[in-house]
């Protein structure tokens, strides 16, 4: 019998196709609705921590990175990575994971808003906010949703 390389309570079997569909799954019910603070609950409340939606994005973003279809680029100590790009079954969003320890990363500005889903809570970013995400003291897996793929790094 041949061994597991799967952590323990990782399950097998995702991959770049069972991710979309679960991204696009979620994307029909978030599709038209303002990136604000009302959203920001909804999302935690109906597919935070817990939930099957949440269980299965985690399952399937810790397989990627263990088969090496997440992530695939590294840069300034951030593992990263576009997966998916704006599309229509993805309600126009593209799809984007980072990995980050101890480290900031790029400040940037959204300028149609980001949803993201720092595992395990999402935050939800209106049109033209801005940050600098930091990890420190421990590692951060977050998922990122961006309007149309837009984003502007600051300079």
């Amino acid at each position: 019998m041949a061994e597991s390389t799967q952590a323990p309570g990782e399950k097998a079997g995702a991959t770049p196709d069972t991710f979309r569909a679960q991204i696009a799954q979620l994307a029909t019910q978030i599709a038209g609705r303002p990136l604000d603070a009302s959203l920001d609950a909804w999302l935690n409340e109906h597919h935070g921590a817990g939930s099957a939606t949440f269980e299965a994005l985690v399952d399937s973003c810790r397989a990627g990175l263990r088969d090496g279809w997440l992530c695939d680029r590294e840069g300034g100590g951030i593992r990263y990575g576009r997966i998916f790009k704006p599309a229509d079954d993805l309600a126009g969003f593209s799809v984007d994971v980072v990995d980050m320890q101890d480290i900031a990363g790029p400040h940037h500005t959204h300028p149609q808003g980001e949803i993201d889903l720092i595992m395990p809570i999402w935050c939800v970013y209106g049109p033209g906010t801005a940050h600098q995400p930091t990890v420190s003291q421990g590692r951060a897996l977050a998922l990122y949703l961006l309007p149309q793929g837009q984003i502007q790094f600051t300079r």
